[in-house]
């Protein structure tokens, strides 16, 4: 009786394999993203709904609003308002986080308006910051602020405490000062985290920018998507939407540039398996 033919040898099985490897091998964001617009646009088409157009009605809307001219101006706009809001939201967060993980009595001190900061909905102080810095740029800056600082001061705390305490003492035991233990054992370990208080810091700090200009002072994308909407104008709104998304992913893709410069040290085997 012949014995049965290893799976291994078994016609098809050596087309098979390679096959999953080819699907293996294709890039998962860009097949997630053809995966998403083609979703979009039947979805789109087959429900004939004016509330979600298909997509290739809002890149028209989109190629269309961009030969206006009216995208560049406002996307500057925005822009500048999220690089004030997140150049102060940074600074303030790695300095308030690097001191309430270093030292007990300034977490005591800070901790709890920090976390009720956080918790609390930052748009509910668009009012106050309309009242006391009036209808400018100064009033967007400070919402984007409010939405972004608190996330980065929580995983500066977090990295900071983290950081291994025989690390610490070592550097004491050489005669480190407290500037050098710092900059040079504290800061370094606990970068890992902190740059993913940064990372969360930037997505927030983008929705703290549009809903600043919706809801403050009617500017850049955010005048955008209010006046769309008020002409029940789904494509439009959507239109900006795609510049929205876009500006956040350049702002995480420059981040993760940062990161992997500064957190080199960390073995590779670790960061894949984050």
């Amino acid at each position: 009786m012949t014995a049965p033919t290893p799976v291994e040898h078994r016609p098809g099985g050596a087309r098979r394999r390679p096959a999953a490897a080819r699907l293996r091998r294709l890039p998962a964001a860009p097949v997630s993203l053809a995966a998403g617009a083609a979703a979009w646009e039947a979805v789109g088409r087959t429900a004939d709904a004016s509330a979600l157009p298909p997509l290739s009605t809002v890149l028209d809307r989109l190629v269309e609003a961009t030969r206006q001219g009216t995208i560049a101006s406002s996307l500057a706009d925005s822009l500048v308002n999220l690089a004030l809001g997140l150049v102060i939201s940074l600074a303030a967060g790695l300095l308030v986080g690097t001191a309430m993980g270093r030292w007990r009595r300034v977490d005591a001190a800070l901790g709890v308006y920090v976390h009720a900061l956080l918790a609390a909905p930052s748009l509910v102080f668009a009012p106050v910051f309309f009242s006391l810095l009036g209808a400018g740029r100064a009033s967007i800056v400070a919402v984007v602020v409010t939405y972004a600082v608190f996330v980065v001061v929580v995983n500066t705390a977090a990295g900071v405490r983290s950081v291994p305490p025989h690390l610490v003492e070592m550097a004491h035991s050489y005669g480190a000062s407290e500037r050098q233990v710092l900059v040079r054992v504290v800061l370094p370990a606990a970068a890992p985290l902190i740059m993913a208080g940064v990372r969360l810091g930037v997505g927030r700090a983008v929705t703290g920018m549009i809903n600043g200009e919706m809801f403050i002072s009617v500017v850049g994308l955010g005048r955008l998507v209010t006046e769309a909407g008020g002409r029940f104008d789904s494509a439009g709104v959507l239109a900006v939407l795609l510049i929205v998304i876009a500006v956040a992913l350049a702002a995480l893709a420059l981040v993760q540039a940062v990161d992997r410069t500064v957190t080199r040290w960390v073995p590779r085997t670790w960061k894949e398996e984050r």
